[in-house]
């Protein structure tokens, strides 16, 4: 096998979205152009992350190795006249916003891009599970005529989610901001 060089590594083990991103952009600016960051991070939704944040910046998102529940990803700094400027989905729907169309009685679409342990343990009334890593696979399953609302445990995953759809063609989406990890009103769980 192939020894992969490795200029830096990142700890991110234990840490939940949005920290190994975050992290990583940190280390990523401390980089020069070509060399190569291995993140190591434990959280399952850090593979679609750190995929999709590869992409949106123009950093090569080499590859992935799992080891005993920890993900090895691989990152190459790209040249600055490769990088892109980060986008942001400039439609977004506050919590309190969300809970007061619920509560009013308004029937909402509200995907949960989440990994579903973290679904399962609690979410918005009435919402569904579709991952971010399988939001790719099952976006032919939507309605792109519909609004959806997304959500996730801090608006990162689901602001991806969001560029994704409207990349799609989907005309009303909304990031549901500061998402789950600021929810305080009623939740279901299994």
């Amino acid at each position: 096998m192939t020894t992969l060089q490795v200029n830096r590594t990142l700890e991110c083990e234990g840490l939940a979205c949005p920290l190994p991103v975050v992290r990583t952009k940190k280390a990523i600016d401390e980089m020069n152009a070509g060399e190569v960051l291995e993140v190591r991070a434990t959280d399952k939704g850090s593979v679609a992350d750190l995929k999709g944040w590869s992409s949106r910046t123009g950093h090569q998102y080499l590859g992935l190795k799992e080891e005993n529940g920890v993900f090895h990803h691989f990152i190459r700094k790209a040249e600055a006249a490769d990088t892109k400027s980060e986008k942001v989905h400039p439609h977004t729907v506050s919590n309190d916003e969300v809970h007061a169309k619920i509560s009013s009685g308004e029937a909402l679409h509200i995907i949960d891009v989440r990994e579903p342990a973290e679904y399962a343990f609690g979410r918005i009334p009435g919402s569904i599970s579709i991952p971010l890593g399988e939001l790719e696979e099952k976006w032919s399953q939507l309605d792109p005529s519909k609004p959806y609302y997304v959500v996730c445990r801090s608006g990162n995953r689901s602001d991806l989610a969001c560029q994704l759809l409207t990349d799609k063609g989907f005309q009303n989406v909304k990031n549901i901001i500061p998402g789950m990890s600021e929810w305080t009103h009623t939740q279901e769980q299994d």
